[in-house]
């Protein structure tokens, strides 16, 4: 079977289809930074106490009902009890001064029986004032955004099989479909229940166009370009997306506006579909050469260079025809000892998403400013992807991928040994832990999409990214750990980071190769791998980068 990169060079790398392409693919990925991590927002718990109904009592027994409570070290205000309002009723109007009379200790309480009164100091309303998902049912708050990644993990399993058996284009534009209609009629949501139910199904599409989009622009750009894609272009999307998002929520503090605002944009998107192509290296291994052949003849019409008459002439092959006819799925990614033992090193690996996603959420806290928050936590993933970039230019991936997650595991190990009183050395401890995690999960996307066939990739990247979404299901409950050791999420996160380095050190290299387009391909630059000529043929694919693409990634 011919190379693909090597039979469609004559276009070359960076024409007007492939920039085109390009930015157009980088825009459709703008809206999973503000919505992935809108639950930052839409779940955020205001300040609030019990609801004091409108009776005639004293300005004293007004600022004395609620009682006062040791939280962190400081006194606060009870979030969920109050004295009795019988009591406190009929001692006003005996005329009893708290404190002085009456010893408030002593006083009986009550739970919130008549509600809660929500501070409207920072929102206007969140899901959480909305349907009162506090005190007893405080727990529904972090199993709402488990809730969301749960949707967004079974949307991840599934879209990668789909996008392998139907083609990538249709599988983005589902998904983004799914991810703006049902963003938007959650603002009609008339319960918690309700909300949950249409976020499970939004969260189907969300991160899934995100992979569809990866892999779609991973197998149409070849040489630098495709390195340029995969670690900067779809990641520097994503990171514009999530620093916009403070920026909707400061304007839109109302949780249905806010939805409204993120969910709009989707609609610009729908130009795309007769603006993007199909992937030709999926149309090939689907045994679909002519409309492979009409795709890259466009491109070459577009970048203005002539192509050949026949330009897979060796796909027509009777032995190829078999093997495009060979679907493959989830259970393909065990079928032999190579692959099986690559793919569970991958799914160990990628609990290092925990991490991530764990730290994102984890924005509300850093500042008194949660906007301020959010905006820090998003641009420190700029610099995160720039530096992916670079180490995927110039450095081994095992190399790069060890060393990135050993400094972001033990940054977060740091974060306990600095004292109270240096709470911003804390903070940047904590996003340099980010950083770290950041750049090695948008590594290890790349390392994935680099190690598996095209008849595989979309699969074996929608499995890695189902296991990371297994641990962002769990990130939200993983916080609360701070309120049995306040340090506690943040060892646990370290841990993950430093396991998922070792781990990545029995992986295969796959620097300065190029993508495999069938399954033999893999077995044997796997098998090449063990062998002492790895860095002969490293310093050779240095000589010919202009020629053999460099890997790609995926996020």
């Amino acid at each position: 079977m011919q190379d693909y990169d090597e039979v469609t060079a004559f276009l070359g790398h960076w024409g007007h289809f492939q920039q085109s392409v390009f930015f157009l693919l980088c825009a459709s990925v703008l809206p999973n930074g503000f919505g992935s991590f809108s639950l930052i927002f839409l779940t955020d718990i205001p300040r609030h106490h019990c609801l004091i109904p409108d009776i005639n009592l004293t300005e004293d027994w007004h600022q004395a009902i609620i009682p006062m409570e040791m939280v962190n070290g400081k006194l606060e205000l009870s979030r969920c009890r109050r004295y009795r309002l019988d009591l406190v009723k009929n001692l006003s109007t005996q005329g009893y001064i708290p404190g002085q009379d009456v010893n408030l200790t002593n006083l009986e309480q009550e739970g919130c029986v008549d509600g809660w009164s929500y501070s409207k100091d920072i929102y206007k309303s969140t899901i959480v004032s909305e349907f009162d998902l506090v005190c007893s049912e405080e727990w529904k708050q972090p199993f709402t955004s488990t809730v969301y990644f749960m949707g967004v993990l079974v949307g991840s399993f599934l879209s990668g099989q789909l996008s392998d058996r139907f083609g990538r284009k249709p599988v983005l534009f589902l998904t983004m479909a799914l991810q703006t209609l049902f963003t938007f009629v959650q603002i009609f949501s008339s319960s918690w229940t309700v909300f949950c139910i249409l976020l499970f199904i939004s969260g189907l599409g969300q991160i899934s166009n995100y992979v569809s989009a990866f892999v779609l622009g991973t197998e149409i750009f070849t040489g630098n370009v495709r390195v340029l894609f995969s670690s900067m272009g779809v990641c520097l999307a994503f990171a514009f997306g999530f620093m916009m998002l403070p920026l909707f929520a400061y304007f839109l503090r109302d949780w249905t506006s806010l939805l409204l605002g993120i969910s709009l944009p989707g609609l610009l998107y729908l130009p795309l579909w007769w603006l993007i192509p199909e992937s030709p290296r999926w149309l090939l291994s689907q045994g679909r050469v002519e409309e492979a052949e009409n795709i890259v003849k466009y491109a070459a019409k577009k970048n203005k260079v002539e192509a050949p008459q026949v330009i897979f002439d060796d796909y027509n092959s009777p032995a190829d025809k078999t093997q495009t006819n060979e679907h493959h799925n989830i259970f393909s990614l065990l079928r032999t000892a190579n692959i099986r033992n690559t793919s569970i090193i991958l799914c160990l690996v990628f609990t290092l998403s925990t991490g991530y996603f764990g730290l994102s959420l984890n924005t509300s806290r850093l500042h008194a400013d949660p906007f301020i928050s959010c905006f820090i936590s998003a641009a420190v993933e700029v610099p995160a992807y720039i530096t992916s970039w670079l180490a995927l230019q110039y450095l081994p991936r095992r190399l790069a991928v060890v060393s990135i997650l050993l400094l972001g595991g033990v940054s977060l190990y740091f974060i306990q040994l600095v004292p109270h009183g240096l709470s911003y050395l804390s903070i940047t401890l904590e996003m340099v832990g980010k950083f770290g995690i950041t750049t090695g999960t948008a590594l290890m996307f790349v390392y994935t999409a680099e190690l598996f066939p095209t008849v595989l990739r979309n699969t074996a990247t929608g499995m890695c990214t189902t296991v990371s979404r297994v641990g962002s299901c769990i990130a939200p409950f993983l916080l609360k750990l701070s309120q049995y050791f306040k340090y506690l999420p943040y060892i646990t996160l370290g841990t993950l980071a430093v396991v998922s380095a070792f781990t990545t050190m029995f992986l295969p290299e796959s620097f300065g190769r190029p993508l495999p387009q069938t399954i033999e391909q893999m077995h044997k630059r796997q098998s090449k791998t063990t062998k002492p000529a790895t860095i002969v043929n490293l310093n050779y694919t240095e000589k010919k980068s202009k020629i053999i693409f460099l890997p790609n990634l995926t996020l």
